[in-house]
């Protein structure tokens, strides 16, 4: 699966972005999905999970209550709505995809477990 990740942009503490995570291919319903953000001269951190249908999700604390991932499976997307935005949350954002097949609960909060990665977007938030 390729990914494409869009949507970032230049925002206000406070406001709110949506980014989108394109996926090719007819399997998408078959992976579990992750963004994950890497922040200038920081490591690469977790930030939601989804499993393949969409039931299941998960979040770092960081971002708890003001993040919501989704997706889409008929449209091949995968979306991040982020809401009170603040200038912490200012990174590269970027989307990845584990195969688990269409059953189950499973998603996964390290990177490691990850096998496919999209190019990222930038979200700059500012004070």
């Amino acid at each position: 699966v390729q990914l494409q990740a869009y949507g970032g942009g230049l925002v206000q503490a406070g406001g709110s972005l949506r980014l989108s995570c394109a996926a090719s291919g007819r399997s998408f319903g078959t992976y579990a999905m992750g963004w994950f953000r890497q922040a200038p001269g920081k490591e690469r951190e977790f930030v939601a999970a989804i499993n393949w249908s969409g039931g299941i999700t998960y979040y770092a604390d960081s971002v708890k209550g003001r993040f919501t991932i989704s997706r889409d499976n008929a449209k091949n997307t995968l979306y991040l709505q982020m809401s009170s935005l603040k200038p912490e949350d200012t990174a590269v954002y970027c989307c990845a995809a584990v195969k688990t097949g269409s059953t189950g609960t499973y998603y996964y909060t390290s990177s490691a477990a990850y096998d496919y990665w999209g190019q990222g977007t930038l979200v700059t938030v500012s004070s």
